[in-house]
């Protein structure tokens, strides 16, 4: 099989690329009967470093470059397989203060894409994509069918996206698989995001800021279950459909917080209560019937080893994060 693969300089991106080489995902040839392509702008958050050993592997090809660049990409498709689509803005602060780039890069980025798979009759592409365009829920989770009703920029940006890939596979029959993931996290997390953001700071005796009343409620999901997920969906998920991938812990943002606060030794002194976030959604909630039923996923990392691991990798990895915060303007 050959992949493409957008965006895979990026935290999850890159997971899947590494665990796909490693012959470690389920249902992906592995050995010589794969090669994987990696296309990447290289935007801020993305960095070739967090594909480890994998760029030293004779089946991986990097290529820098923009998923808008429309020749490029007809290039890249062309001679793949499948797409597995990852490229995106995804930072929900940033595209408050400025939606544009989120716009351009997720919506005509995607069909850019779309359209060259298109061209050349591509076997699958897997569009990758977010809870947060449902909204917010006060109870109960998500199924596939659920209205999309996307609160942020961000947000609304990867729904657009998600309802272009998806026409594309009624109109056109274009073998398009859209899934929709909750919260990430574990290593190679850009330190913009709040795992990261608030274990970088404590770790050095910083302060974190917690939104609003706390009371927000993330699902909670790692990396490594993501990609196995996509995996699954790439293998053996039904084109045209959609299929959530959560992790099935469920913590409000005050509840997170202390649990990282306790892991690197600090206390709620070191926590800033700051305005909330405009349009913050209250509770994201997936449910993952569907994939489990269909194709046997299950999360496998429990959330209390995962933060553990977390939070030691961001401990021992000061010489990945430090230059990539002061890239960010992240220093506290």
């Amino acid at each position: 099989m050959r992949l493409l693969v957008t965006g895979a300089a990026g935290f999850i991106g890159s997971c899947y690329v590494r665990r796909a080489l490693a012959g470690e995902l389920p249902g992906t040839p592995c050995g010589s009967d794969l090669s994987v392509t990696v296309l990447d702008k290289l935007t801020y958050a993305g960095n070739k470093a967090n594909l480890g050993t994998a760029l030293d592997d004779p089946r991986l090809t990097f290529v820098e470059g923009d998923i808008l660049d429309a020749e490029l990409v007809d290039s890249l498709v062309g001679r793949a397989d499948a797409v597995v689509h990852f490229a995106a803005e995804s930072h929900v602060d940033r595209s408050i203060s400025g939606a544009t780039d989120f716009v351009v890069t997720n919506v005509v980025g995607t069909q850019t894409l779309l359209d060259a798979a298109l061209r050349h009759r591509l076997g699958r592409f897997v569009h990758v994509s977010t809870d947060e365009v449902y909204g917010s829920i006060d109870a109960g989770s998500w199924p596939e069918t659920h209205p999309l009703e996307p609160n942020s920029p961000y947000s609304a940006s990867k729904a657009g996206s998600d309802l272009i890939a998806l026409a594309y596979a009624r109109t056109h029959g274009l073998d398009v698989v859209v899934t929709r993931c909750s919260n990430n996290y574990g290593p190679y997390q850009f330190p913009e995001k709040v795992i990261p953001l608030f274990v970088t700071r404590l770790i050095d005796g910083g302060r974190v800021p917690l939104y609003g009343d706390g009371l927000n409620v993330r699902d909670w999901l790692h990396v490594d279950d993501h990609v196995r997920g996509i995996s699954l969906v790439l293998a053996g998920g039904r084109g045209g459909e959609v299929y959530n991938i959560g992790g099935g812990t469920e913590l409000s943002n005050a509840e997170l917080t202390g649990m990282l606060l306790a892991a690197c030794g600090a206390d709620w002194d070191s926590v800033d209560h700051v305005e909330d976030r405009k349009g913050h959604d209250r509770r994201y909630s997936v449910d993952i019937t569907k994939i489990s039923s269909e194709l046997g996923y299950s999360p496998q990392v429990p959330f209390t080893q995962g933060l553990a691991d977390a939070v030691q990798w961001y401990r021992d990895n000061r010489g990945w994060w430090e230059p990539l915060q002061a890239r960010a303007a992240l220093t506290p």
